[in-house]
């Protein structure tokens, strides 16, 4: 067999107990789904009988990787100065599972739309791929992505999945989603539904998120009041300014979709500063499904992405790329978590 010379066990060690060869111990132990689930099995079995280590320098050399992955998040503006939309904190939390089930390192930074951030890493060769979480307005993002795809560089970004995306994307269904947001406040009567966020394609998720409810007003026979559609970005003080818009200028509804949580949680404070009860008065629905979407007055009904779905997909798509293969998109299905804010006869 293959001890070394200090007597450790080696993956030839595992290769000849489980059967296999070598590169299907290595390919098993770093994760890659083109090893069965089974075989997958057997060798880690072996490996933890023999207390086997990966030894992460010595593969680097051999495949010229670093074995690590570059995340990056968007500065996006928060009540606590974090920098980080929750929603992205919450994904961290499933990308970190993800990887390190593979034996991948994340190096995690910002990237601000002002820095050279798309040719740092791919020059300093600090990271074999990027996960881009976060772009603000898409139309001076959409340069960045062109270059690193000009580069070469593999990268998989969270967003709104098209047709036309540059490189891999994984995101929501978000016309899908705004469609449920809009047939659930239809079912419970309401009528004239206000959409609180961007809704240009300068913002393609909150755009989706808009149409999806469009679509579900003119499945009822209610056409779309433009009126009722107010920009907002993602944070509590966009949702609270969108609706003191609304009600100063006089506009009657019974119903509001925000875009994100944080901007749900701003809507709600206004609504409750002008007399407006929710959900007697106005039912409210966010998006994200954030920790703080519970512990509102009340408690937030919201869409719920799939954020274990999401860091396994992320990974599946930047590793693929690693490896040689073309990059591919996905669309993650969302669901709504019902609660006090759009009905008060909770489901028991």
């Amino acid at each position: 067999m293959g001890r070394t010379a200090t007597g450790k066990p080696t993956s030839f060690d595992i290769a000849y107990l489980a059967g296999v060869s070598q590169p299907t111990v290595s390919r098993a132990l770093r994760g890659d789904r083109s090893v069965s689930a089974a075989t997958r099995e057997k060798i880690e079995k072996i490996a933890r009988e023999l207390n086997y280590t990966v030894d992460k320098n010595a593969s680097s050399l051999r495949t010229q990787r670093s074995n690590t992955i570059a995340l990056l998040f968007f500065e996006d503006p928060t009540p606590d100065d974090s920098m980080i939309n929750p929603f992205f904190l919450a994904m961290l939390g499933s990308i970190t599972r993800a990887a390190g089930a593979r034996g991948l390192d994340l190096l995690i930074s910002f990237q601000r739309m002002e820095d050279d951030w798309h040719t740092r890493y791919q020059d300093s060769h600090r990271a074999d791929g990027l996960i881009l979480l976060g772009y603000g307005d898409y139309t001076l993002y959409e340069q960045r992505l062109e270059d690193l795809a000009r580069q070469g560089t593999h990268f998989v970004r969270w967003g709104s999945v098209r047709d036309d995306n540059i490189g891999a994307t994984i995101g929501s269904d978000n016309v899908g989603a705004g469609r449920m947001a809009g047939e659930h406040l239809l079912a419970l009567g309401r009528r004239r539904i206000a959409f609180l966020g961007h809704a240009s394609e300068n913002y393609p998720e909150f755009a989706g998120r808009y149409a999806g409810l469009c679509g579900a007003l003119e499945g009822a026979g209610i056409p779309p009041e433009p009126s009722l559609q107010v920009d907002a970005l993602s944070g509590e003080e966009e949702g609270y300014a969108a609706v003191r818009q609304l009600l100063a200028r006089g506009a009657a509804f019974d119903a509001a979709f925000a875009a994100s949580d944080l901007i749900a949680i701003g809507a709600m404070r206004a609504l409750a500063e002008a007399g407006r009860s929710v959900p007697g008065d106005v039912a409210v629905v966010g998006f994200d499904n954030i920790p703080s979407a519970a512990l509102t007055v009340p408690p937030l009904t919201t869409v719920m992405q799939d954020l274990r779905g999401a860091g396994e997909a992320l990974l599946d798509a930047l590793c693929a790329q690693i490896d040689g293969g073309e990059p591919a998109s996905r669309t993650l299905p969302a669901t709504l978590v019902t609660r006090a804010s759009t009905t008060e006869q909770l489901p028991g």
